[in-house]
């Protein structure tokens, strides 16, 4: 190798949760900084930051899932602020949580989830962890699936789903294959679905959306989750529910998490991120 300026990482350390690295300017054989690819643009983060670019005073943000008023700036909820003044009244201090999270934030979280009526909250059959996003869910979830399922197991995602899924799964180490969900006339495609559910290998991980379905806002009815709930306790697979729009969806958290409520009292194994 004929050597060549590179740079050197001659130090590391961590400060306030970062990993920070320290780079000098040397001469070195060969750096595996070098080596490591520039990460693709992610699409939807893309558009928005085109947004911002934007100088037309005309435009319109439809990208970021978010409430937003009517200059285009994020709109915070009342519930939201007066739940941040509650915690500055309280003058708590910043110790650091347990290895599973806040202990209170969970047990409010899983009451809000799965509502105060669920048979398996109220018999402890709930475990929760306190996770970072609801992106840092589905990859805790995936980790998991990936230790503890047998090898070759496959994720199933809805065909269109969150761009993210996919990576996420298939970061984690798992076959990432798609279910029918959207048809052709733009409804939902509940006969291929459940045509899926039941050709896929039993203990295969069902990636479902409680509500507001990721991109297409297309959500199966009552009936629907029914018979979905049924194809997928018949055919012996997992699921992970992934409801990031409670709320959001109808104006009704106890609405949108129907079908969660459904799956949690069939008794298919579950895994919804908090």
């Amino acid at each position: 190798d004929v050597e060549r300026p590179a740079a050197r990482i001659h130090d590391c350390e961590m400060v306030g949760g970062l990993l920070l690295l320290h780079a000098a300017t040397g001469v070195v054989l060969s750096s595996y900084l070098s080596k490591v690819p520039q990460g693709a643009a992610d699409k939807i983060l893309g558009i928005a930051q085109a947004f911002q670019r934007d100088e037309r005073a005309d435009k319109v943000n439809l990208v970021v899932g978010a409430y937003r008023d009517g200059g285009g700036s994020p709109w915070v909820l009342p519930t939201v602020r007066e739940a941040e003044q509650r915690l500055i009244a309280r003058g708590q201090n910043k110790e650091y949580a347990s290895i599973v999270g806040v202990p209170a934030f969970l047990d409010r979280a899983l009451e809000f989830a799965y509502g105060p009526g669920c048979t398996a909250l109220s018999e402890g059959r709930v475990a929760a962890v306190q996770t970072l996003s609801g992106t840092g869910a589905c990859r805790l979830a995936a980790d998991f699936y990936a230790r503890f399922l047998p090898p070759g197991t496959a994720a199933y995602v809805s065909e269109p789903t969150w761009p993210n899924h996919i990576p996420i799964f298939e970061t984690a180490g798992l076959e990432v294959r798609k279910y029918r969900y959207l048809g052709a006339d733009g409804r939902f495609d509940v006969e291929g679905m459940l045509e899926d559910i039941g050709q896929a290998p039993a203990g295969s991980v069902f990636v479902l959306h409680a509500c507001a379905h990721n991109p297409t806002g297309v959500d199966p009815t009552a009936a629907d989750w029914k018979r979905i709930s049924d194809a997928l306790l018949a055919a012996g697979q997992h699921i992970l529910v992934d409801m990031a729009y409670q709320g959001f969806a109808s104006g009704d958290a106890r609405r949108d998490a129907a079908a969660l409520s459904l799956l949690a009292e069939a008794g298919p194994p579950l895994a919804p991120p908090p």
